[in-house]
């Protein structure tokens, strides 16, 4: 039995290597907070949102199969929590099974017994479900899934694993063959079906035994009662090793079923916390053209979202067209913010869930990856600069054509003019080699040179200032400006010293009359 919730051809692998960088991209993105959400205190969740969103998904169909579950998740959550249930407490009864190092087939085959028998009450469990609630479900993954369970453990497949378990547990005694092997051993064991005159005692009055041969041991040779039991375990030990496959097979089934449900009941503790706030969220539109395409409206930051704990500013965007996006303007603006947003809705979308925003609409990238500036470290072996550099190689060495790649502040830790062109090589390079791009930054220089040079798909973009110096938080399509930082610097500095002199000015002024009057006189 599969489960392929995940994707329509392969099983979801939690525990697959992280791809490159990924821990620069979950602090720049500050990832943590997502994960916790999804989690919602539930230790098993967060691993597997992490690999969830981290290993991203670059085929636009597998992404609007996982978008498809989403919704049913959405619209039948009491049955999700059903199935969610029933595979954790499978998980949790075969765990608790008395689980000790013994190479007796006797007792494995006991334990493997009991533990067959409690799957099959929850698979009965499930398929249940699968008749009662499963053409409640639309997306082709759940209703692939419930055909499964009602095709495959049907009324007497079920009755036929409850006779084969009744069988195993030997009432009527155990019968096996063998012949012999070389010096007289016995080789060759079989466990054999009883047959129907040997079962229960009244066939046994009715039917006449055939003459047989047999030995009894006596209570007290401990020896014989062990050689005994060697010949029982021989026999057993095919039955043992067979049912407790059996038994592993289907106890990876309720383990997969864990933990593709847990990565949509995730997705959807992380819709309740944004709505909980009165946040919108759409399904995004995953686009496979080569031109490059990128339209949102009303996008925000989840994350600021659930760290603020309250609702926060959206903002549109335009990008059909254009390999390059510069964000300038004023600090404490939203650029970063807006920044964050751009990189953490392009993941949630590769992961196939939804997105913070009214509509979102980009390309499928081959990667996601974050170059942010960084805070003063002492233990840099390094200088700042330097540093900044190492980390643009180390991204070098694993972009591909079609990454995205996410520029905050980069090469601040220079001189304007130095940084503004080292990143303005940076950035031709990784246009000419089909990567999309979009900076945030502080110098004027590298934006005015892209600004004024022939390339058209350039968008500029900038943070909103209003006329008091006040910011709105919203990003709007701007070309850059020399005096984005000029008047607030004045302002937080000449403000107070121009209305102090303007204070005294006044406080003069019928002193100065006077005087004006006596001389005149």
């Amino acid at each position: 039995m599969k489960v392929f919730l995940m994707h329509p051809e392969q099983d979801f692998d939690p525990d697959a290597p992280r791809p490159a960088l990924a821990d620069e991209l979950v602090q720049d993105l500050e990832l943590d907070t997502i994960f916790d959400a999804m989690a919602a205190g539930d230790d098993f969740l967060r691993p597997v949102a992490e690999a969830g969103i981290l290993n991203s998904v670059i085929d636009a169909e597998v992404i609007r199969y996982r978008q498809q579950v989403l919704l049913d998740c959405g619209q039948c959550r009491s049955v999700i929590e059903r199935l969610y249930e029933l595979a954790v407490d499978a998980i949790d009864e075969e765990r608790k099974q008395f689980h000790f190092s013994i190479d007796r087939a006797s007792v494995l085959l006991h334990r493997a017994v009991d533990t067959m028998a409690m799957f099959h009450d929850r698979l009965r469990q499930l398929r249940q479900i699968a008749e009662q609630r499963g053409q409640a479900f639309e997306s082709p993954a759940f209703v692939r899934f419930f055909k499964m369970l009602r095709d495959e453990l049907s009324d007497n497949y079920l009755a036929e694993i409850a006779a084969h378990l009744k069988e195993l547990k030997f009432e009527h005694g155990i019968l096996l063959s063998a012949r012999l092997g070389a010096g007289n051993k016995g080789v060759g064991f079989v466990l054999r079906e009883l047959p129907e005159r040997r079962r229960g005692r009244l066939r046994r009055l009715v039917y006449r035994q055939p003459e047989t041969y047999a030995f009894e041991i006596h209570p007290r040779d401990q020896a014989g009662i062990r050689a005994l039991e060697e010949l029982r375990n021989r026999g057993l030990d095919v039955a043992a090793n067979a049912l407790g496959q059996a038994s592993d097979h289907v106890l990876a089934f309720f383990k997969q079923l864990r933990t593709e449900l847990a990565f949509y009941r995730g997705a959807l503790n992380l819709l309740d916390a944004l709505q909980d706030h009165g946040m919108p969220t759409c399904y995004p539109e995953p686009r496979t053209d080569d031109t490059p395409q990128r339209v949102a409206q009303g996008l925000y930051d989840p994350s600021l979202c659930l760290t603020a704990n309250r609702a926060v500013v959206g903002n549109d965007i335009a990008a059909d067209g254009y390999d390059l996006v510069f964000v300038t303007g004023a600090n404490q603006g939203g650029k970063s913010t807006f920044l964050r947003s751009l990189g953490l809705a392009q993941l949630l979308m590769q992961a196939g869930l939804f997105v913070p925003a009214e509509r979102f609409a980009a390309n499928i990238c081959s990667g996601v990856f974050t170059h942010y500036k960084r805070e003063e470290d002492a233990s840099m072996a390094s200088g700042k600069f330097e540093e900044e550099l190492l980390r643009m190689d180390e991204i070098v060495t694993h972009i591909q054509p079609g990454s995205l790649i996410l520029f905050n502040e980069s090469f601040a830790a220079t001189n304007e003019r130095e940084g503004a062109e080292i990143a303005a090589e940076i950035v031709d390079v990784l246009l000419e080699k089909q990567m999309k791009v979009v900076f945030v930054t502080h110098f004027y220089e590298l934006a005015l040179a892209f600004s004024e040079s022939e390339r058209t798909d350039v968008l500029f973009l900038e943070a909103e200032r209003s006329e008091d110096g006040s910011r709105t938080h919203r990003i709007r399509p701007g070309r850059p400006s020399r005096t984005a930082y000029g008047r607030d610097i004045y302002a937080r500095i000449f403000a107070d010293h121009d209305a102090k002199m303007s204070e005294r000015e006044v406080s003069r002024e019928p002193e100065e009359a006077g005087a004006s009057l006596i001389d005149s006189d």
